[in-house]
């Protein structure tokens, strides 16, 4: 067995111990547990998603992206939902946006190298590649908040936290507090994956290879880096 089926297999353990944690919820209290359950689900069938994805698409993540994608996995569904350490930690939302743009950095980094697959990196500016992996979980981010937003908008859930537990408003700077909180920890998470990667680089875009997404026809055996 591969290490990429070890992980994989040790992800699906632990997220099925919490499903019948999460049942358990369900059956004791049904009004919040039926949504954490279904929760749950979802974050089972997203750990499959990468091989999903090759075997429809035929496109290939680097291993070490998702490797870092079931890792974010973990901590934000069935951690931070399921286990409910959201609420159990205070700044557990911090680190999932401080995590989340690592990732889609990484995402980013492969975006612009299947993008330029016809062109050789080492030709190409490394700050080309941070630049676009930088803006790519930059502009999630600001997706995200929009998508916050809108579910306050709809359905009251105060996600941007604009009002305290007992439903009383944030007045002023202090409604601002956790959008803006979460945008700068998205920027901070964004710039420490592009220093690392800027120092793992070495000034050349030659490293941002393992981070591609290649079609199928141009994956061999021996690239590592993509087999499962």
């Amino acid at each position: 067995m591969s290490t990429y089926q070890k992980i994989r297999r040790t992800l699906l353990g632990f997220a099925i111990i919490t499903l019948f944690f999460t049942i358990h919820e369900w059956l004791t209290t049904p009004a919040s547990g039926k949504i954490v359950v279904i929760e749950c689900l979802a974050g089972i069938a997203l750990i499959f998603a990468p091989d999903a994805i090759r075997k429809i698409s035929h496109f290939y993540f680097p291993k070490a992206t998702i490797y870092f994608y079931w890792f974010f996995l973990a901590i934000s569904v069935f951690l931070g939902s399921c286990l409910h350490m959201m609420d159990i930690v205070p700044f557990w939302d911090k680190i999932l946006h401080g995590t989340s743009p690592m990732l889609l950095s990484m995402i980013g980094y492969g975006i612009i190298t299947n993008g330029l697959q016809n062109v050789s990196t080492k030709k190409v500016p490394v700050w080309v590649f941070l630049l676009f992996g930088f803006g790519f979980a930059g502009i999630c981010g600001v997706f995200w908040e929009f998508w916050e937003f809108t579910w306050d908008t709809i359905a009251n859930l105060n996600l941007q936290r604009y009002q305290t537990l007992a439903g009383v408003p944030y007045v002023g700077r202090a409604a601002l507090m956790d959008t803006m909180g979460d945008l700068a920890v998205n920027t901070v998470g964004a710039s420490i994956i592009a220093i690392y990667s800027y120092i793992q680089s070495r000034g050349s875009g030659e490293y941002f290879l393992i981070y591609r997404i290649v079609k199928s026809k141009n994956v061999t055996p021996k690239d590592e880096d993509y087999r499962a």
